[in-house]
C-alpha cells in the first residue's frame, strides 16, 4: 500500500524529510480496526515528531495522527464498529501513523464520523476536538450541562485561531461561558470572532493590559494553547483566586509555581495521547467523546475548522502542509485527501 514516511529526521526542506514509500497492508487483531484512509489533517505534533534529531529508522516511520475513513476489517474483539462504518480519530503517538492508504486504530479511540461532513471536513477535527474537550471538561472540570451556572463566568483562550482554539471557543460557548480569545492579526481576529469569541485580545501585548482594555480585570479559567513560558506570568496575574489554568504547550524553562500559591490556583496539563499511550482503564472515553463531537457537529452546534485542502496525499503535499504549520501562521486546519 502507498504511504509517506521517513528514515531520517530532517528539516522539512530536505528532499528526504518525507518520502513516498510502499509498505505491507496491516492486518487487524484484537480491538484494532483496519481503516481505509480517505483524508488526514496535519497538526503541530506531526512537525515536532519529524523535527531534526540524531536518529535513524531502519523501518520507515509513518507519521500522522488525524484521519477520517471507512472500516474494511475489524479485529475479533471489536464491538463498536464493523466493516463499512465511517470513522474519524486521532490515533496513538506510539504506533504507525495515518499517512498511509490503510491504518490500524484501536476502536476504543475511534468515533463515528459526523454524517453531515465530508471525510475532509471530518479529518480536521479529531485531535483538536479531543484536546479541546478534555482540556475544558475534564482537566478544568467544567460541566457543559450546567449552562445556568456557567453564565457570567469567563474563560481566556490563548491562541484562539489555531486548530484547538477554534474548537475550544465553540465548546466554551456551548457550555455558556463568556469567551475571550487571543489573536494577533486582522485575519485571525476575524476568524476567532466568526467561531464565537465574545472578546478578542492580542497575546503579543501584556495580558493584564489587554484585559483592562476591554474592561476586564480577571478571568475564571485560562486555556493556554500557545507558548506557556511566555504567558506564565501574565496568566498568574489575571486568573481569579481559586481559578484554574490548563496548558497543552510544554515549557522550556522552569515554571515558577509560587506565582499561583497565594491565589490557590490549580494548574493542569492536557495531552490527548495519554489514554492511548498508557492504555488507561478509561481509554474508551475517547470513543464516547468523539461520538459526542459528531453529534454536536450534526446538530449544528459546532462546525469543522477545515481551512485548506490539498490533494493527493503524497510526500510533496504533506511537506507543503508541514512548512505551513511550522510557519506559525496557519489558521484552522490543513487537510489532505485521496491517495
Amino acid at each position: 500500500m502507498k504511504a509517506v514516511g521517513l528514515h531520517k529526521y530532517l528539516p522539512i526542506e530536505h528532499e528526504e524529510s518525507l518520502i513516498d514509500i510502499e509498505v505491507q497492508k496491516p492486518v487487524p487483531v484484537g480491538k484494532d480496526l483496519l481503516v481505509e484512509i480517505k483524508a488526514i489533517s496535519i497538526n503541530p505534533v506531526d512537525t515536532k515528531v519529524r523535527s531534526p534529531k540524531d536518529k535513524v529508522e531502519e523501518e520507515a516511520k509513518i507519521l500522522g495522527w488525524d484521519a477520517s475513513g471507512v472500516v474494511v476489517e475489524a479485529g475479533e474483539e471489536c464491538k463498536d464498529f464493523k466493516p463499512g462504518d465511517e470513522v474519524f480519530y486521532a490515533g496513538s503517538i506510539t504506533r504507525q501513523g495515518t499517512y498511509s492508504e490503510y491504518h490500524l486504530v484501536d476502536e476504543r479511540i475511534a468515533g463515528k464520523k459526523p454524517q453531515s461532513l465530508s471525510h475532509a471536513e471530518a479529518a480536521a477535527l479529531p485531535l483538536t476536538a479531543i484536546t479541546a474537550y478534555e482540556g475544558l471538561f475534564e482537566r478544568l472540570s467544567i460541566d457543559p450541562s450546567n449552562k445556568q451556572q456557567n453564565r457570567g463566568k469567563s474563560i481566556l483562550i490563548i491562541g484562539g485561531a489555531g486548530g484547538v482554539g477554534s474548537i475550544a471557543i465553540q465548546l466554551a460557548n456551548w457550555a455558556g461561558f463568556t469567551v475571550i480569545a487571543t489573536a494577533s492579526r486582522a485575519e485571525t481576529e476575524e476568524w476567532v470572532k466568526n467561531y464565537g469569541a465574545d472578546q478578542v485580545i492580542n497575546h503579543h501585548n501584556p495580558i493584564k493590559d489587554e484585559l483592562n482594555r476591554i474592561d476586564m480585570k480577571e478571568v475564571d479559567y485560562i486555556f493556554c494553547l500557545n507558548n506557556t513560558d511566555q504567558h506564565w506570568e501574565g496568566m498568574s496575574e489575571v486568573i481569579k483566586p481559586q481559578g484554574m489554568i490548563c496548558s497543552i504547550v510544554e515549557n522550556k524553562d522552569p515554571l515558577d509555581l509560587n506565582l499561583l500559591k497565594s491565589k490557590s490556583i490549580t494548574f493542569v496539563w492536557e495531552f490527548m495521547f495519554t489514554r492511548a499511550m498508557y492504555q488507561t482503564e478509561d481509554m474508551r472515553k475517547q470513543h464516547l467523546l468523539l461520538n459526542t463531537i459528531s453529534e454536536l457537529i450534526d446538530q449544528g452546534i459546532i462546525r469543522t475548522t477545515l481551512n485548506q485542502t490539498l490533494s493527493p496525499i503524497n510526500a510533496e503535499n504533506i511537506k507543503k502542509a508541514h512548512q505551513a504549520v511550522e510557519s506559525g501562521k496557519t489558521i484552522g486546519k490543513i487537510v489532505l485527501e485521496h491517495f
